[in-house]
């Protein structure tokens, strides 16, 4: 019982670390796409600002605009009115414009109060103390909810959707932030589909060739498959909450990773934990690995499994790593569940205190004891 209470003061602690930690504008992750068809790139400025990048994150989701220069750069709204400003102390935000309450989520549906007017004079509040600002903007991504004509006429091309234009400002001087929005042909999710079921079903005819060997071999091979998918469920999240713009720091990682997917993080770290359980030989370790298993199969791998069916995925890097991680993490998962399952079923000792501490199994009414390697 001392476990579980120290993990339950160290999550408390976490908490408190994100909750003081200061991190650049605006929430990211909590309604970024898992995977689009659509690709979204800057082309860069005109004129052009040496001391400002900008950078898409979250698939197209987001901008991220960094001002490092001595002047601030403001980006004007969907109805020309002042909308962000990034000085060199931060980030603020124009309370009046219609644009800030617009951008507040991807599809743009947040009601605009009436106070907002794009003509009033600006009302600033500072938002972030780093000059760092991350925000949704309608004028870079497909917000219909069909593709367009040329698309629909033919799926398989690539096309070219539109150039777009972000308005910005600098003192008095007007700059253009552009960048360009394509179409890109999805994958065969079938393909994706099928490749997972037979990499399924070879980890469980593994599976089941150890178990006659005895238990404690199945349970070492099932705790090898949860620790390698459980890293790569992990690895999967940390690197989409890196790219999506996590704050500088520990605690700006983990504020980007409880943002985002965070049960795919919380069973990518469960199956780590049941892959010891197992190699530890406790009590219960069938049910253990049960539930490791199916919960990272569900959470961590058919959850984001848009990835089969979508050409790009919210990670950098090409399109078929995050897909073969995702069906790595689900035929895992799945054949780890149900070998567990199974043994319980065909062998309902072994979750007893006596396989437990020595690998004993019944076989024809007489107990077999494995001898340990």
């Amino acid at each position: 019982m001392r476990r579980p209470g120290r993990l339950a003061v160290l999550a408390a602690a976490a908490s408190a670390v994100l909750v003081g930690t200061a991190a650049p504008a605006a929430a990211h992750g909590a309604d970024a796409p898992a995977a689009t068809d659509y690709r979204i790139a800057v082309t860069g400025t005109v004129p052009a600002l040496d001391a400002v990048t900008v950078r898409v994150v979250e698939a197209g989701a987001r901008l991220e605009l960094t001002n490092r220069g001595d002047r601030p750069v403001e980006v004007l709204g969907y109805d020309g009115e002042p909308y962000l400003e990034i000085r060199p102390d931060g980030v603020y935000q124009n309370r009046r414009s219609p644009t800030a309450y617009r951008n507040e989520t991807l599809a743009g549906d947040t009601p605009v109060p009436a106070d907002a007017d794009p003509t009033a004079a600006p009302d600033w509040r500072r938002i972030s103390t780093e000059p760092v600002v991350r925000w949704h903007d309608q004028r870079t991504y497909w917000l219909a909810d069909g593709p367009p004509e040329a698309v629909r006429a033919a799926p398989d091309q690539p096309h070219r959707v539109r150039d777009w234009v972000v308005p910005l400002r600098v003192g008095v001087t007007p700059v253009e932030l552009r960048g360009t929005l394509d179409w890109v042909p999805p994958p065969d999710p079938w393909r994706w589909w099928g490749g997972t079921l037979l990499g399924a079903v070879l980890m469980m005819s593994g599976l089941l060739a150890a178990a006659r060997r005895g238990p404690r071999t199945a349970h070492r091979l099932s705790a090898v498959g949860l620790a390698v998918g459980g890293a790569i469920a992990v690895g999967y999240v940390v690197t989409r909450a890196v790219t999506a713009g996590a704050g500088s720091g520990f605690g700006g990682v983990l504020d980007a990773l409880l943002a985002g997917p965070v049960w795919a993080l919380v069973t990518g770290v469960a199956a780590l934990v049941a892959a010891g359980y197992a190699v530890r030989r406790r009590p219960g370790v069938e049910l253990a690995l049960a539930l490791g298993g199916a919960c990272l199969a569900i959470f961590a791998g058919a959850a984001n499994a848009a990835v089969f069916a979508r050409a790009i995925a919210p990670v950098p890097g090409p399109g078929w790593w995050p897909r073969v991680a995702v069906a790595v993490v689900v035929a895992v998962g799945a054949a780890v569940a149900l070998g567990a399952v199974l043994r319980l079923r065909a062998e309902p000792s072994i979750v007893g205190p006596d396989s437990a501490s020595g690998g004993g199994e019944l076989i024809g009414g007489e107990q077999r004891v494995e001898a340990d390697r």
